[in-house]
């Protein structure tokens, strides 16, 4: 896989680059914090009603929860348009009772996440995928630093709801830090899914990074098209314990 992910990098490495030099002009870009409106609780959007329509989501309570970075809140999409939205479409054609809730907040690195997730705790929800690591690793930030902040992260959700499932989602390294660095934080993220009973979901842009034609202008972020795939590809992982839940077991 390794092998499959640097080969698309080059486009993605010059794009990361100039992002993370505007991003270190920012004071504490990785202390971003979220405020309760900006929690998207997908199956609400203006566009769709179905779950009005039919409330079995509702009321069985059942939610999946996204955490994660701009990757997750669909930086640059129309707020109905990033991933975990495009799943909620896909739940209910699958007549799944989830609702899906966007946390993704843009910048943020593990160490946000970690500070930010007891605020994120006091909600209710049954699955939860971790979108994180892709903002320290373009910070450089020590492998070992970003695996203890990820197994903090989980551990602490395994802790405030130890019934929730939990869905670990890969991320890769760019390969100018060097392919030590690259190795290493392309294992963290299954060894933390191990360490902890998760489900590790392949590599969220797998598919899309490096491809100009599915990618906005700043060669980071899929536009539309590519965040059909980066759906397709969480979805793949995710279907199956929606099932699991719903059918409790």
């Amino acid at each position: 896989m390794m092998k499959l992910v640097c080969g698309h990098w080059t486009t993605w490495l010059i794009a990361a680059t100039l992002a993370l030099a505007a991003a270190c002009k920012s004071p504490k870009a990785e202390d971003t914090t979220v405020a309760a409106d900006t929690v998207t609780k997908a199956s609400t959007s203006p566009r769709r009603d179905s779950l009005r329509a039919d409330s079995s989501a509702v009321a069985t309570g059942h939610t999946v929860l996204f955490v994660g970075t701009s990757l997750t809140a669909g930086l640059g999409l129309n707020p109905d348009s990033a991933y975990p939205q495009l799943i909620q479409e896909k739940i209910e054609s699958a007549h799944l009772p989830f609702a899906t809730v966007n946390a993704g907040v843009s910048g943020e690195t593990t160490a946000g996440l970690l500070r930010r997730l007891d605020w994120l705790m006091h909600g209710n929800f049954d699955v939860v995928l971790v979108e994180s690591g892709a903002n320290d690793a373009l910070r450089g930030t020590p492998v070992i630093t970003v695996k203890q902040n990820l197994r903090e992260i989980v551990s602490h959700i395994r802790s405030a709801h130890p019934a929730a499932r939990i869905l670990v989602i890969q991320m890769e390294a760019p390969p100018n830090l060097g392919n030590n660095y690259a190795a290493a934080f392309h294992s963290l993220f299954a060894d933390v899914a191990r360490e902890n009973g998760a489900t590790l979901v392949p590599f969220l842009l797998d598919g899309v990074a490096g491809n100009r034609e599915l990618n906005q202008a700043d060669g980071m972020h899929p536009n539309q098209r590519g965040e059909h795939i980066v759906a397709d590809n969480v979805w793949r992982s995710l279907a199956p314990v929606l099932r699991q839940v719903a059918t409790g077991l």
